[in-house]
């Protein structure tokens, strides 16, 4: 019986290449964002608060990214798991730092799942656009 096991994780180089692609489009679309990103246990590992992001931003994006790494699956993704399950719904919106919304995604390199990105500023779409240039970056 092993009594340990490795998990593969999201290197500091990496996080911030992904930060810096998210902040890239968010200045191609105008919108000043928060941008988190967490490696495989939803410890911060890298962020940015460009110039001109909300506050209140601050703790959505990291929550985004933790929601995303928590069960390997996108923040907007939880609101179609739950939306028909009335006991789930009004359940476990009331989890702390569980986002139901767009704008968090896991990020899986080589079919692991590595770390999470939360994206916060503008409107939901606006931060799932950027969040996905963050995840895209990852991949190249």
């Amino acid at each position: 019986m092993a009594k340990t096991f490795d998990k593969p994780s999201i290197t500091a180089e990496l996080a911030e290449k992904i930060i810096q692609a998210a902040a890239a489009k968010a200045k191609e679309i105008g919108v000043p964002m928060v941008i988190a990103v967490v490696d495989e246990s939803g410890v911060l590992k890298s962020f940015l608060r460009m110039d001109g992001a909300k506050l209140l931003s601050v703790d959505i994006a990291q929550n985004k990214a933790y929601t995303a790494v928590s069960f390997g699956i996108s923040t907007d993704a939880w609101y179609d798991f739950i939306k028909d399950d009335p006991p789930l719904y009004t359940g476990i919106v009331h989890t702390p730092r569980l986002v139901v919304f767009g704008g968090g995604y896991p990020i899986v390199l080589n079919g692991d799942l590595v770390g999470g990105i939360g994206v916060s500023g503008g409107h939901y779409s606006q931060d799932m656009e950027c969040a996905l240039a963050g995840v895209e970056a990852a991949s190249n």
